[in-house]
């Protein structure tokens, strides 16, 4: 594995990840995403300081207000990268997931395949691994993707 991709909401998940992944091969790359329109987590991890940021996204899971220090640190420590997708893109992700995979996901599961999609020239010749986590998509959301 080259490059791993990791949602990032609370932190926790790319934390895990992360720590992991480096401990078995330090030069694998972790990199961690967040919808644009919930920065908090990637704004803070980007000034090294607790940033608070607005909250707009559909995608609940990545959906972050507040961040959370234990993370924060842990995160600095270990990620490589720390991506914004739009929330445009996350649900173009669902939509092709669910087309070429038969998998719903919800926003915070397909945001790592939004983030590849984003950086697919970087990646380009990697082995890479995306997070895909959370079904819990509404209907009413589903019918916007799909219309």
């Amino acid at each position: 594995m080259d490059t791993i991709i990791v949602p990032v909401g609370a932190g926790s998940g790319a934390c895990g990840v992360s720590i992991v992944a480096k401990t078995i091969n330090p030069n694998i790359e972790v990199i961690a995403v967040q919808s644009a329109q919930a920065p908090a987590m990637q704004r803070s991890w980007a000034a090294g300081e607790l940033v608070t940021a607005e909250m707009n996204s559909f995608a609940e899971g990545v959906a972050t207000r507040v961040p959370f220090e234990n993370t924060q640190r842990i995160m600095r420590q270990y990620l490589d990268d720390f991506l914004l997708v739009d929330d445009d893109d996350i649900r173009q992700a669902v939509y092709l997931l669910l087309e070429h995979t038969h998998n719903l996901a919800e926003g915070a599961g397909a945001v790592s395949l939004a983030a590849a999609l984003q950086v697919k020239q970087r990646l380009q010749g990697k082995k890479v691994a995306i997070i895909m986590s959370g079904g819990n998509l509404s209907l009413e959301n589903l019918k916007k993707i799909l219309s």
